[in-house]
């Protein structure tokens, strides 16, 4: 069997490798796709960031070289002994949560927050990135009749955007900002224009993702190169929005996230960050303002939860996926075609799913 394995910066590669044995309490599946994420490509370009190295992560066990991808559907082609509530055949998205069970944030159903957090494909277990996986059985979430196999793929990051929503406390008619809008970006403001969101702004340098922004409920977009997205956001909001997202993980975009809303307005940080930033206090102080952190989307055994709402949320049409697919690839062209291009600042592509 092929796989994407892990191991090293700028150091990926399709191996033959064999199967994962089949546990009683889990489900294989055939992968269909696989999708590219920028968390993906901060371990490619930047890392070790999930990914174990030295020391065998807490939950999985694991350690580099590890297989990589974790926005993965497939269809079920083997079931354990315990497994009773899937089938061969089941058609599936894959929740890729890795939870320890026993910790503070646990016990309190927090599992996407465990003292131990890890995921399928960053932090070890059987990444999407391959012919086929081994996954517990609570982590394959049955797709609904109408949803292509292939837009199970696009469950995980829609569930970002979704969690990233509900987190920031957004109500309807709220005027909102989005600082950009790769594929993260595009899928929280798919979910703000479902929650009925009022004005949504965003901030985007490439004018490609621009206008995918607009397929995707934008209202305006701003290009930050040529424009001052604050000033013009407070201009035409009289002060700033009432919410905004910082979803590109640099200095800039935080602090302009910052600075558009308005006071007592709230920032959601949804990126994850590859080093620290500079930003005065008193931004947050004088105006009162939130910040406040979203991480992924309800795990453990609550995979059903949000994953549950944004399939529910494709099946009636509320969510587009081909707004965010670019380009399909085989595994074999995975690290030219895939990596190397979404890296390309010149490139227009914005969400690359991997066939195996």
């Amino acid at each position: 069997m092929q796989a994407l394995r892990y191991h090293g910066r700028r150091d990926l590669r399709v191996e033959d490798l064999e199967q994962s044995p089949l546990e009683a309490d889990s489900v294989r599946v055939d992968v269909d796709s696989c999708g590219i994420c920028g968390s993906d490509l901060h371990e490619y370009a930047a890392g070790p960031i999930f990914v174990p190295e030295g020391e065998p992560h807490p939950v999985s066990g694991d350690v580099a070289p590890i297989r990589m991808g974790h926005e993965f559907s497939g269809t079920v082609s083997e079931v354990g002994d315990d497994v009773g509530d899937l089938a061969v055949g089941d058609n599936v998205a894959i929740n890729p949560i890795l939870y320890c069970g026993d910790c503070r944030q646990c016990n309190e159903g927090n599992y996407h927050i465990c003292d131990s957090i890890g995921f399928l494909g960053l932090s070890g277990g059987d990444g999407g990135f391959a012919e086929n996986v081994v996954v517990k059985a609570e982590q394959a979430v049955p797709l609904l009749d109408g949803v292509p196999l292939e837009h199970g793929a696009l469950v995980e990051p829609l569930s970002v955007g979704l969690h990233a929503v509900r987190r920031s406390g957004v109500q309807a008619g709220d005027t909102v900002a989005v600082f950009g809008s790769g594929p993260i970006g595009l899928s929280v403001i798919q979910c703000l224009r479902a929650a009925g969101a009022g004005t949504i702004y965003v901030s985007e340098p490439r004018e490609a993702r621009r206008n995918r922004a607009v397929d995707c409920g934008a209202d305006e977009t701003i290009d930050p190169t040529e424009t001052d997205a604050v000033e013009y956001i407070s201009d035409a909001t009289g002060g700033g929005v009432d919410v905004a997202f910082e979803v590109a993980g640099i200095e800039a975009t935080y602090k302009a996230a910052l600075q558009s809303t308005r006071p007592s307005g709230t920032t959601a940080i949804v990126s994850i960050w590859e080093g620290e930033v500079a930003s005065h206090p008193n931004n947050i102080v004088l105006g009162e303002r939130t910040i406040t952190g979203t991480l992924a989307y309800l795990g453990g055994p609550r995979s059903g939860e949000e994953y549950g709402m944004v399939i529910k949320m494709l099946a009636d049409g509320d969510l587009d996926p081909e707004a965010l697919i670019t380009d399909r690839i085989g595994l074999e062209d995975i690290v030219d075609d895939g990596f190397e291009s979404l890296l390309d600042a010149e490139s227009d592509q914005v969400k690359i799913l991997v066939k195996p």
